[in-house]
């Protein structure tokens, strides 16, 4: 080519057959398919371009108009049109025109690639013209690294020269592959087959500089590029570049739109030439033979060449054997084939022949090896596989294969990771490729084609494709398969230390499948004889894999309204079609992996509706999508923007954005230039505040910042008078009095924020307020105007807040309400006013401290849900009775001990006895008068109450009742009426009271029940009246005393008469024998029923034919000769339950429910390992399943199947898994040894093939963690294997193959399942979980989580998720379909969801009491410590009866759901105290603590306690009500845990009793590292004495209240207190204890020296001091706490105590890890307070000055105004002096000046005293001015009897109140 301004040359060289390489050998260029659009700049897989459109000025990029250097061809079979391939003999086109023919070899066909791409489809290729204009890539895509040519040659002079001989004169060259890639076979495949790509390099020097830094594209620049460098005119003379383009540096240059492109999978850009790669021809330090003096080096099989040396998959040619030197060429007849170039095979195996389909059971025919055409390589096979043998250098030797194969396993540095791939080809087959991450697509094509097909016609079209997820597309030519493979496998939850170079010939079609196939076999395209469309007014080709637009739908462009192109490779659409569109109004290109908008898209000018979300756009600086003017929707979420382009702001018609869930920081200011937006959602990105400019948004409806960063509003949003809902939840705002008030507001969603303080200022149409979650310590209503109407809110959720009180007036001042939410407070009552909310419907208040409600709450006549769970209530409201809309009551876990009588109602006729233990008898019961309750009540939930036998007359009365729960009471006989009048009851729940028997006599009359709990009582018989309740599908009567005959069915019960029982429990009852009976006289009486059963199925289950759950753990069952008990086998649907419930030393119980489906959804797994003497003993315990069934099944498809299928196959994967460096074929034998006789043949084949196990390596230091990990995602990739089984053709039938087939339901793909995996070994434990199953494990009465719920909102899930590119949607949900992000299964969602596990180590002590397994049933619903304290003590007893407790709580706080609970005991209980009679507390869950310890006497240690600061943390701190509520319930459950009793406390003093010193040193250690951990309110946590305080090493060691203790021991005076009636102790040595409390800092346990003598004998274990007496009497539970729990001891020395003669020998002891404390100072005592409030900060304390300003500027009926900012020179400044006089003339309303002038001084360095005098200062002129603005503004008060008086009477108004009289008729209609 010439330069600029002569004419240019264009040499042709014509491609045909008789092209010949270097060595003379004639070639036939490949095809290669390259976009004839800028769609390769969108998506570089599209090989068949749209439809050509003419070419328009465009971007020239300021090249005039030159003659073509290209041309194109059209497709070989017509179907469309192509580039940059070779003319066959009957075409007569040209290919594109090189100066030098011979610089590159015809084989690698990627060098003729397109020249160049066009900026749009306006600017596409004209297919039917055969030249086009030259572009700057186009001319640079053709550079290629090439550092050995035959036909280069260095001059005299020392710079090359391009010589153009044909290659056929010259020496022939070592062909060694051009691309560093060995292939395999050439027409057939193995699943052996193995393709090596071994990229290596010689040994020769390496280069000292590496790449240069990737610059810019200037393609990406926008359409604006050519007018920023208007002057643009280079000189693309390749001849004349040298010395200038350093050619060992072109290979970063790539093919056109391949670095720009975009894929379904992983294309990483392509760098360009940076100034790096040019030198200066016209510098002497330039001289290119130096530079390439050493740059042909020889190349050794064993040499590894970095990848600084190749670029794109390319490397210079190897000198060794053929390359030039000195200019000399290689005389040809010396040249020998090295000896390392023969065919070699591993040692120790027989060559073998690969088959011809390596997937294939039935092909075993084998053929001969054919040698390749090409003289580049020998290939052969190893082990069936096919390997590449690499050249060595000529000084090289031969090597042992051992020394190779030795040399490759080593990971040496530098050395690249060779991965391998499995690829298919279209019948079935697969080959295994072995490659570099580098190699590319076009590489790995160019080599398939020749080894496979031999350079034939049959493999002309095909091409590798790639399947993720079930969509399929062709690969980009710059994609590189290693990297998308790895890329995939990391999201999917593999580490590097998984072999992850191996993991890709493992079958995982769920995350990839390559095919090397045939574009006629590629992905399904719809064809256009399919389509019939009946108007063209609507289409919808979703997922069609389309890749053109349908001719059909040119030819009705104009009719077309709506068009969904969504999941389509698609991407260009073509400008004509889009401007034919001309009435389109919507079009949706979702789910396309775009990297940049369609260029057609901004000339669709009519549409009213784009949807871009779900793709991989980056910026829209290109896409001017401000020409369509008439937009008035946009959606861009889900994809990788940070920035909107500045021409945005043109959209002026748009009114919906969403830009959720990308990458923006900054909030975008060019959205508040769109004047009428009416809906925006930012939600999930990274912005932190909102600007001020979002004012300006005066019609925005909608705001959603979910998700976010934000912290507060910023005074501009007052300027959103048209907002009506606001989303912000999930952020960190700490104030939301500027939105509340906003004149249109309708609901406002900010839960999980920073909120502390709420000042409800309510707007006018303010209707939802949601603020749960957030700790809110104070809560306050405004007071509107007066004359306004009430409140419009009607919806308040205030829960899991720290609120301990409520506003009279202000709650009854919400009129409106509807629902109130007040779960999870400190509530300790409810205001009366609670009854003027007369339109209330929904109440709830669990998880409080509540002890009565009000009695006003009768008047609440719409109450239709009442829920009080879980608080201390002792008393039920009389006025309850009244309510008549009241349809369910919850009232679980209180201290409620009767349920009070009717109001002016008699109870119902009783027998003579009036006593509770008179209540017998069958006496008719008659009503006087129905209260409104007992026609509506419908569910009524008691359970964990007080109640007795006489309680439950009452209840007898609700005649409308469907559910009843009494369980957990302390019922032991129920009346014989009591099912009387409870006909309709259909769930029955008596589990845990003392029941022995349960009523008969109407109990044949209950037609609707079908569920009944029995469990956890003292039953021994069942009444034979039970088997008549035909209904009854649920039935739990475990863990009783059940010991009968079960074959007495005439007085007994038998399962066998409740034909439609679906859930049976028995397990627990020990005593109760399973035994068959033989047939017994045919003299016997038998029953027309038992006629009907047969008497041989009395001890069976056979029978029940729609049994779910079977539960028979610890029932003896046996069989004789003549009869046997027959047990049901577990399936799909049906879980049975035979085992006992002792697993090695521990003991576990079980609990589950169906709940509403009636069909349980997750599984549990129990396994004990065999082990030999003298190995650790070994256990899983796992459950597998989900909460709620799936969707979307078909009717005969089980929803259970992805659940058992898990279970089954857990322990097996991970036994293999966990071997320990063993070889993988010892792994797998085992692994299929252990299956053989279970698994048929054919699958056990196919898993053999499919295994691939890795062996624990302990050198690098893996374990169970690495193995549990390992199995959870190779069990994963089992399970989609086994649903996608049915599709398999070569399947044999066979009864166990008909048991494993899952159908052919699709939705299973979409089925998730939960799991959680607790594995013991001896001492340790291992917990892992995916989803919402988890394991929390109690040691000393504390709860430990060992899971992780992966919950999408968590921000470490969205980071993944978004990595992985998901979403989550407002809901919560990944990619709006699933709540977890992580699970087994949900394959269409891999790898945003996958399966890798939270894995947590626990080693076990004797503190260790018990674990609970649960799904989602239980840990929705119950916290963690409260779980712990339910089972509390009844784990160690009778873990079944704990299960099943917790069972029941679950299902009484609302899980509806499959619930699964497994509790597994640690440890035996210890020696408990025996319960005594003590006065009643009423503390919430009182009843679940420990049984208090009698009054110690004698020899015992004392306790004294207090808070650091308390009494000026009570005058200035709001926090400290509910700061010193969480301190006393941790102070007294600490208490209850550890042996305590509690003498008395006196303010925020407590004063306690211990038996041993010991105990008392446990429980202050505890006290102390638990205060750390308490959640405090903000207010403490904000303040100097609640603030964080880190040690040197940064540890927090200090936190929230600070506590000083004080411990003393020996023997004070006691005697009981005649008003409490607890043991109070005096003394000298009660007072020596508390003067050692009063000496110590907060934070610090002060102790004497007989303290520390106990510590440091039996816990420190010293040998300096002897034992006391009371030394052996320590509890040794006691020590191994303190042991556990570490204690470090600061001796302080004698200290003179107050009041006390002799001084004391004190020490300060710290738990491990505290120390610290003791180098923090204690301060004198702060008398101002000022450390106990909320710090004030100079910028508050100014903005407060300016509120201030403003109020007395608006009192004096002007408006404030600052001073702005002087800048520049002083006549600027005279200028906006002028310009401000003018406005003051203008506007004399306002008032300007500095607020400095008119502010008390403030500075950085103001004490807090000096604020303190400002603060005051201020306070008082703003109350100055708000009482001056009322006096004018505000309406006089008037009191409205006065007022009517005044006007009936005559009398006469002031001048005000006639003047607001005035004004109201003035507004009047």
């Amino acid at each position: 080519m010439a330069r600029r301004g002569s004419a240019m040359t264009v040499v042709s060289l014509r491609l045909t057959d008789d092209a010949v390489d270097q060595n003379g050998v004639a070639r036939l260029a490949p095809i290669d398919y390259m976009p004839a659009s800028d769609d390769a700049a969108i998506a570089p897989w599209i090989a068949v371009p749209p439809t050509p459109l003419p070419k328009s000025p465009g971007r020239t990029f300021s090249f005039g108009p030159k003659s073509s250097v290209a041309s194109l061809v059209s497709n070989r079979n017509g179907s469309g049109s192509h580039y940059g391939r070779s003319s066959r003999p009957s075409e007569s086109q040209s290919t594109l025109s090189i100066p030098d023919p011979n610089r590159r070899s015809i084989d690698e066909y990627d060098s003729l690639r397109a020249p160049f791409t066009s900026g749009s489809s306006a600017q596409s290729f004209e297919l039917r013209k055969s030249k086009s204009s030259l572009t700057l890539n186009g001319v640079f895509g053709k550079l290629r690294s090439r550092a050995s040519k035959p036909n280069i040659h260095a001059d005299a002079a020392g710079q090359t020269t391009f010589e153009p001989s044909h290659p056929s004169l010259k020496n022939p060259v070592p062909p060694l592959p051009a691309t560093f890639m060995g292939v395999t076979s050439d027409n057939y495949s193995s699943s052996g087959s193995r393709i090596s790509l071994p990229f290596k390099s010689g040994k020769g020097k390496k280069k000292k500089d590496s790449h240069p830094p990737l610059p810019p594209n200037p393609y990406d620049a926008g359409p604006s590029n050519h007018q920023r460098h208007p002057n643009l005119d280079l000189d693309l003379d390749l001849n004349k570049m040298d010395g200038i383009v350093d050619f060992k540096r072109t290979g970063y240059l790539s093919s056109p739109g391949s670095g720009t492109g975009s894929d379904f999978g992983n294309s990483l850009p392509q760098p360009m030439l940076s100034s790096a790669d040019f030198n200066d021809p016209f510098s002497s330090s330039s001289s290119a033979p130096q530079n390439r003096k050493n740059s042909h080096y020889r190349v050794s099989p064993t040499t590894v060449i970095l990848p600084n040396n190749f670029t794109n998959g390319h490397r210079p040619m190897s000198s060794s054997g053929g390359s030039m030197s000195n200019g000399g060429a290689t005389d040809a007849s010396k040249w020998v084939a090295p000896q390392s170039w023969v065919v070699v095979k591993k040692e120790g195996e027989d060559h073998v022949e690969p088959t011809g389909d390596s997937e294939s059971d039935d092909e075993s025919a084998r053929s001969s090896l054919v040698q390749p055409k090409m003289s580049t390589a020998s290939f052969g096979t190893i082990g069936g596989e096919w390997s590449f043998v690499s050249p060595p250098d000529n000084t090289s030797s031969l090597r042992s294969v051992q020394t190779r194969e030795r040399d490759r396993d080593r990971r040496s540095i530098g050395k690249p990771t060779m991965y391998n791939i499995r690829i298919y080809r279209s019948n079935r087959s697969a080959h295994r490729v072995t490659l570099e991450q580098s190699t590319t697509v076009a590489e790995l094509n160019k080599m398939l084609f020749k080894v496979i097909y031999q350079n034939s016609d049959r493999g002309e079209q095909h091409r590798l494709y790639l399947n993720e997820g079930g969509r399929e597309r062709i690969l980009g030519p710059t994609e590189r398969p290693a990297n998308i493979v790895r890329k995939r496998l990391l999201l999917n939850g593999f580490e590097p230390e998984d072999g992850i170079e191996n993991l890709g010939y493992v079958e995982q079609p769920f995350l990839f499948k390559f095919a090397f196939k045939s574009q006629l076999l590629g992905p399904p395209i719809i064809k256009e004889e399919d389509l019939h469309f009946d108007t063209f007014d609507f289409i919808d080709l979703t997922g069609q894999s389309l890749r053109t637009i349908p001719v059909i739908l040119h030819q009705n462009a104009d009719s077309i309204v709506s068009l969904k192109l969504s999941q389509n490779p698609m991407v260009e659409i073509p400008l004509d079609f889009i401007q034919s569109c001309s009435s389109l109004r919507e079009l949706r290109l979702s789910n396309m992996a775009m990297q940049k908008v369609p260029q057609s898209v901004r000339h669709a000018t009519s549409l009213h509706r784009l949807d871009l979300s779900s793709n991989r756009i980056g910026d829209l600086e290109d896409a001017f999508l401000d020409q369509i003017t008439g937009l008035m929707s946009l959606k861009l979420q889900n994809n990788k923007l940070n920035s909107l382009p500045w021409h945005f702001g043109r959209l002026r018609c748009i009114n919906s954005l969403n830009i959720s869930n990308n990458k923006f920081s900054q909030f975008p200011l060019v959205v508040t230039q769109m004047p009428n937006l009416l809906d925006l959602d930012i939600s999930f990105n990274t912005i932190t505040e909102l600007p001020e400019e979002i004012g300006q948004l005066k019609t925005l409806n909608r705001l959603s910042i979910l998700g976010n960063q934000i912290t507060r509003f910023p005074d501009e949003c007052s300027q959103l008078t048209a907002l009506r809902v606001l989303d912000c939840r999930r952020n960190m705002i700490t104030d939301l009095t500027i939105v509340l008030m906003l004149p249109n507001i309708e609901a406002i969603d900010a839960d999980h924020n920073a909120l502390s303080a709420l000042d409800l200022s309510i707007g006018p149409k303010l209707t939802r307020v949601d603020v749960s979650n957030n700790d809110i310590t104070k809560l306050s209503l405004t007071p509107g105007p007066v004359g306004r109407s009430p409140y419009s809110l009607t919806f308040l959720d205030l829960s899991y807040a720290k609120l301990s009180s409520l506003d009279d007036i202000a709650l009854g001042t919400l009129v409106s309400l509807r629902t109130l939410k007040l779960d999870h407070n400190s509530f300790l009552r409810i205001p009366d006013t609670l009854g003027e909310l007369r339109l209330l419907e929904t109440l709830s208040v669990s998880d409080n401290n509540l002890t009565s409600l009000p009695e006003s709450i009768g008047r609440l006549q719409k109450l239709d849900v009442l829920d009080a769970h879980h608080n201390a209530l002792t008393a039920v409201p009389e006025s309850l009775w009244n309510c008549a809309s009241l349809t369910c009551i919850n009232f679980t876990s209180n201290h409620i001990k009767e349920w009070p009588h009717p109001p002016n109602n008699e109870l119902p006729d009783e027998p003579a006895s009036t006593s509770p233990a008179g209540r017998k008898g069958s006496t008719a019961s008659t009503f006087v008068g129905v209260p409104s309750l007992v026609h509506s009540l419908e569910k009524l939930y008691l359970g964990e109450n007080r109640l007795g036998d006489y309680d439950v007359h009452p209840l007898m009365r609700f005649k409308e009742l469907r559910v009843l729960n009494l369980s957990f009471n302390n019922i032991s006989d129920l009346p014989p009426t009591f099912f009387k009048n409870l006909l309709q009851l259909e769930e029955l729940y008596l589990s845990g009271n003392r029941l022995t028997t349960i009523p008969t006599e109407d109990l044949q009359r209950m037609t609707r029940l079908s569920t009944l709990f029995l469990n956890g009582n003292k039953l021994h018989t069942l009444p034979q009246e039970l088997g008549k309740v035909k209904d009854l599908t649920i039935l739990d009567v475990g863990s009783n005393q059940l010991r009968y005959n079960i074959n007495n069915w005439e007085f007994d019960w038998n399962w066998n008469f409740n034909k439609k029982l679906k859930y049976l429990n028995l397990s627990g009852n020990n005593r109760l024998h399973i035994k068959p009976e033989p047939s017994r006289n045919s003299g016997h009486r038998m029953s027309r029923d038992l006629i009907t059963l047969g008497r041989q199925t009395l001890a069976g289950f056979r029978g029940l034919t729609n049994l779910r759950v079977l539960g028979l753990i610890d029932v003896t069952y046996t069989n004789t000769n003549d009869a046997y008990a027959d047990i049901p086998d577990e399936s799909d649907i049906r879980r049975v339950r035979t085992s006992n419930s002792e697993v090695g030393t521990m003991s576990y119980g079980i609990a589950d429910s169906l709940g509403t489906s009636d069909a349980l959804h997750i599984l549990d797994l129990v396994h004990e390992f065999p082990t030999r003497p003298g190995e650790p003993k070994k256990a899983i315990f796992a459950m597998f399943g989900r909460y709620r069934p799936p969707k979307g099944l078909h009717p005969h498809t089980s929803p259970n199947r992805v659940s058992k299928f898990l279970r089954d196959e857990f322990v097996n994967v991970f036994t293999t898994l966990l071997q320990v460096d063993r070889k993988q074929e010892d792994l797998v034998a085992d692994a299929m040894r252990r299956r053989k006789e279970s698994v048929p043949d054919a699958l056990r084949k196919r898993e053999e093939k499919e295994t691939v196990p890795y062996a624990l390596r302990r050198k690098q230091g893996e374990g169970v963690p690495d193995a549990l990990r390992r199995t959870f995602l190779e069990l994963n990739r089992k399970l989609y294997l086994e649903l996608s089984a049915f599709k398999r053709k070569n399947s044999q039938a066979s009864s166990t193959a008909a048991s494993r087939s899952w159908g052919d339901d699709p939705a299973l793909q979409r089925t998730g399942a939960s799991a959680v995996v607790v594995y013991f070994v001896d001492k340790t434990m291992y917990a892992a979980n995916v989803g919402n199953a988890m394991a929390v494990v109690s040691r000393s009465g504390m709860a430990y989580c060992l899971s992780k719920k992966h919950d999408p909102y968590d921000r470490n899930e969205i980071h993944h998720i978004r990595s992985a590119e998901g979403w989550v949607s407002g809901a919560g949900l990944v990619n709006d379909e699933v709540a977890t992000s992580r699970s087994f299964g949900n394959f269409l969602l891999v790898p945003v969801v996958n399966a890798k596990p939270h894995i947590t180590t626990w080693q076990l002590g004797s503190s260790d009491e018990f674990v609970i397994i649960a799904n989602q049933g239980l840990w929705d619903f119950i916290p963690f410590q409260t779980a712990v304290d339910i089972v509390g003590d009844t784990a160690g007893q009778d873990p079944m009866i704990a299960a099943q407790k917790l069972r029941d709580f679950a299902i009484s706080y609302g899980a509806d759901g499959s619930t699964m609970i497994m509790v597994v005991t640690l440890s035996k209980p210890t020696q408990e105290y025996r319960p005594k009679r003590v006065p009643e507390t009423y503390i919430k869950d009182a009843s679940r603590f420990k049984t208090e310890i009698p009054p110690p006497t004698g020899h015992l240690a004392l306790v004294f306690t207090d808070v650091r600061n308390s009494t000026h943390l009570w005058e200035v701190n709001p926090g400290m009500p509910t700061a010193m509520r969480l301190h006393n319930q941790l102070m007294r459950w600490c208490l209850r845990n550890y042996g305590g009793y509690e003498v008395k406390t006196e303010g925020d003093a407590f004063m306690v009793a211990f038996p041993t010193a010991l105990s008392a040193v446990w429980w202050c250690l505890t006290v102390q590292k638990k205060l750390l951990e308490e959640s405090w309110p903000l207010e403490i946590l904000e303040c100097e004495d609640g603030k964080n305080v880190l040690d040197d090493n940064g540890l927090i060691i200090a936190r929230g209240l600070s506590v000083r203790m004080g411990i003393h021991c020996g023997f004070p005076s006691c005697e009981p207190d005649p008003i409490t009636h607890r043991m109070d102790y005096f003394g000298q040595m009660v007072n020596r204890a508390a003067r050692v409390n009063s000496v110590a800092n907060g934070g610090q346990i002060m102790i004497t020296a007989d303290i520390l003598r106990e510590i440091n004998v039996r816990c420190l274990d010293s040998t300096e001091e002897s034992e006391s007496e009371y030394s052996k009497i320590q509890p040794q539970t006691a020590v191994d706490g303190i042991k556990e729990i570490g204690v470090v001891v600061e001796h302080v020395g004698e200290v003179k105590l107050k009041g006390i003669e002799l001084p004391e020998l004190l020490s300060v002891i710290y738990p491990k890890g505290l120390e610290g404390r003791h180098k923090l100072k204690e301060g004198p005592s702060n008398e101002t307070g000022s450390a106990s409030r909320v710090q004030l900060s100079v910028p508050q304390t100014k903005e407060l000055g300016m509120l201030c300003l403003r109020l007395e500027a608006l009192s004096g009926g002007r408006l404030f105004r600052s001073q702005p900012e002087r800048k520049g020179s002083i006549a600027s400044a005279v200028g906006v002096g002028d310009e401000a006089g003018q406005e003051g003339e203008e506007c004399p309303a306002v008032f300007t000046a500095d607020p400095e002038l008119l502010l008390p001084k403030m500075c950085e360095a103001s004490s807090d005293k000096d604020l303190m005098v400002v603060l005051d200062s201020l306070s008082g002129r703003i109350e100055n001015a708000i009482e001056s603005l009322a006096r004018k503004f505000c309406p006089p008060s008037v009191d409205k009897d006065e007022f009517m008086a005044a006007l009936m009477e005559g009398k006469e108004l002031d001048a005000r109140t006639l003047e607001y009289i005035s004004s109201v008729l003035r507004g009047m209609p």
